[in-house]
């Protein structure tokens, strides 16, 4: 079962869609979110945002200033700043 994401940034939806895993760094260090994760809340540290699609497929992106939040199997990830890199 997937993960639905959604990274935004202030101004923007920078990416959605479903993942099989979602590596973000946050102040406390890199946490790595999967499908029945339990709820959290966390404030994003200056780095990247790992997302693996459920094909293998891989979405690189920077983010600061922020948060993420996972509720079920719903992970959203609200940044100041967040683009994707390619």
């Amino acid at each position: 079962m997937p993960v639905n994401v959604s990274l935004v940034s202030a101004d923007a939806e920078v990416w959605t869609g479903e993942a099989t895993l979602v590596i973000a760094k946050t102040v406390e260090g890199e946490i790595g979110l999967m499908a029945g994760h339990e709820p959290i809340l966390a404030i994003l540290a200056e780095g990247q945002v790992r997302i693996t699609q459920p094909d293998g497929s891989k979405i690189l992106a920077s983010a600061q200033d922020g948060f993420l939040s996972m509720e079920g199997d719903v992970l959203t990830i609200v940044a100041g700043n967040a683009a994707l890199v390619s």
